[in-house]
């Protein structure tokens, strides 16, 4: 029986208990108001479970705190001029316990719950919860310079503080509760008939990958112009995050330690190129689930992790998704290359993998899927101390696995069929997206320090021309003018290089046929470069040749001597995709070099660039 009276006294009976609990727990005023609020929507739609325990806050409680720790990023009180300072000095205090300590004291200390009830809640056996209270008392009477017996009275300043909330009516808070409960229901009938409707067809968005129905709730119409935001969360439960098994499958390794929780401890970043704790600040929950193998005397490290959040709506999930695809794809971790792209099909909703390779001490490779299933955005990511070739098959099953675990929950979306992973072009990154970044140069032999490139100029000067070709991005070409013509260099400023050594790029747009023509002339300067030297002591090498409908590119090792006793050595490769022109020209110092395998496979990430570069006479 959803009895309205009965709800309508828990909710005035314990939201002011809550809030002051979650505002200690953060110290963030309005989201621990909008966590106690949404807990108590999500309340109502399950209140005729609730509301058969013997203690409702018990089920309440778990959700405003864990709302509470999603929502809040900074501590706001430092910048609040007004705060009381005894209120300031308690928050403070608090803010310097750990995590687990916070919650203890705060659930023994504001709450009425039984020693074993306070261990269930913070996710520990009864002693080692008990040992966390002791010291969480013990740290926390030194830090507000109070006896432990007088713990309990430094709280009473922040009941003033939370007691002039204002809050929403009880049939506001029903309200809200009822559409969530309409709108799951309505979600899962227009799924099945949407299934029904769209078997055989496909949409596919800018990524090239595949969108789904959109289930955002219709928007209501708050009553008595009061607003409310309502939160389709759900408790995420630790059954949803893949086991070590697909783990082990995908890297090898045993003996492995697994451990998981909310990612509401320390700084957040669980994953190298991650950027924020959270993809959706506005999301409903999170887990997040680290895997680590045993350490054995031979063999390289090897570890994991899966990242869930659950955001309130389909579109958000979709921001969270490109968010977090933003952070590997893009990476800006120094001594970071990108490996390949490839996109995942069936899925979820949409799928991408991206290999990574960090070249610092322990030089490490890293698989990062990322997929999102309705509301859903899952990341599993995998570590491995070497440079062997990862197994993608693996590794596309182990973010199947993710997927099939969360897209069974009513927020969830697709499934995972026969999934296959196919090498795609590098997303487009940075403020030049046709040309190559930082992430995309591979480290050169014996320097340990990163690449640096310069800000895209107008290329007046073609600074990645050789004496043999003398090419030339700017003014026309064959009566065809140039557009999108832009240069840039990568240095290694910190590894006190000779003032030749860099790599440069150049690129420029042109008529198809007139860009044809620029490569074939390059290449006939090249192939006639040492004949026509007379002896001055020019030696070129063709390394690569390709060419198809669209696409062309050649690359050459070119040396020059400058004196008798020392030359210049090049490494410079021409391309083109379709109306798009590139000249990379990579000039090397002793014991700072590059292989020629390295050179090409940059030269065709380059080419594969291209296609972000603007075609002849738009605007750049």
């Amino acid at each position: 029986m959803r009895d309205p009276d009965h709800f309508d006294t828990f909710y005035k009976d314990a939201r002011e208990r809550l809030l002051l609990q979650t505002y200690a727990l953060t110290g963030d005023l309005a989201a621990s108001r909008a966590a106690v609020r949404d807990s108590f929507i999500v309340g109502w739609h399950h209140w005729r479970k609730v509301s058969a325990l013997d203690d409702p806050e018990e089920w309440v409680r778990p959700h405003a705190w864990r709302h509470a720790q999603r929502r809040h990023t900074a501590r706001l009180w430092h910048r609040d001029k007004n705060i009381d300072p005894e209120v300031k000095a308690t928050l403070d205090a608090l803010g310097k316990l750990p995590i687990t300590q916070r919650r203890a004291l705060l659930l023994t200390q504001l709450a009425t719950v039984t020693m074993p009830a306070m261990a269930r809640e913070i996710g520990l056996p009864q002693e080692d919860a008990e040992r966390e209270l002791q010291a969480a008392v013990s740290q926390f009477s030194v830090l507000r310079n109070v006896p432990t017996s007088e713990v309990r009275s430094v709280f009473e300043p922040l009941l003033a503080v939370v007691s002039a909330a204002r809050w929403p009516r009880g049939s506001i808070i029903r309200r809200a509760g009822a559409a969530r409960r309409r709108t799951h229901t309505t979600v899962g009938a227009a799924a099945a008939v949407a299934a029904v409707l769209v078997t055989g067809s496909m949409v596919t968005d800018a990524a090239g990958v595949r969108a789904t129905l959109d289930r955002d709730a219709p928007p209501q119409a708050a009553a008595d112009q009061e607003s409310l935001r309502t939160d389709t969360s759900v408790s995420l439960s630790k059954d949803v995050m893949v086991g070590q098994t697909l783990v082990r499958k995908s890297i090898g390794g045993r003996g492995w330690k697994v451990t998981t929780d909310d990612n509401s401890d320390g700084n957040g970043l669980v994953i190298p190129c991650q950027q924020e704790r959270y993809a959706d600040r506005g999301g409903s929950a999170a887990l997040v689930r680290s895997y680590e193998a045993k350490k054995m005397k031979q063999g390289p490290a090897r570890s994991a992790v899966q990242a869930t959040e659950l955001s309130a709506s389909p579109r958000a999930a979709r921001r969270a998704f490109t968010t977090t695809l933003g952070w590997y794809a893009g990476c800006t971790e120094e001594r970071t290359q990108l490996i390949s792209t490839r996109r995942v099909t069936s899925v979820g909703d949409q799928a991408m993998l991206v290999v990574l390779r960090s070249s610092d001490d322990p030089l490490t490779t890293m698989t990062v899927g990322v997929a999102r299933t309705g509301q859903f955005t899952t990341t599993t990511a995998t570590m491995v101390g070497n440079a062997a070739r990862p197994n993608i098959g693996g590794h596309t099953k182990l973010l199947a696995s993710a997927v099939s675990s969360l897209c069974a929950l009513p927020e969830g979306g697709e499934c995972s069929g026969a999934a296959r992973a196919r090498q795609v072009a590098p997303l487009p990154v940075g403020k030049a997206p046709a040309m190559l970044s930082e992430l995309d140069l591979p480290p050169v032999s014996a320097v340990n320090r990163p690449w640096v490139g310069t800000d895209p100029t107008r290329a007046t000067d073609n600074l990645a021309r050789t004496r043999c070709d003398n090419a030339t991005f700017s003014g026309r070409f064959e009566k065809a003018k140039f557009s999108a013509n832009w240069t840039r260099t990568f240095l290694i400023p910190e590894a006190k290089l000779p003032a030749e050594f860099g790599l440069t790029e150049t690129v420029g747009s042109l008529p198809e046929r007139r860009a044809k023509a620029f490569v074939q002339m390059v290449r006939q300067r090249l192939g006639s470069c040492e004949a026509e030297d007379d002896g001055l002591g020019t030696e070129v090498d063709q390394i690569a040749n390709f060419d198809d409908a669209k696409t062309s590119l050649s690359a050459w090792r070119v040396s020059i001597e400058v004196t008798d006793s020392r030359s210049v050595n090049y490494t410079m490769a021409i391309m083109r995709r379709g109306t798009a022109l590139a000249q990379v020209s990579f000039v090397s110092a002793p014991k700072a070099e590059m292989t020629n395998d390295a050179f090409v496979d940059l030269a065709y990430r380059a080419l594969a660039r291209l296609v972000e570069l603007p075609k002849p006479g738009k605007k750049d």
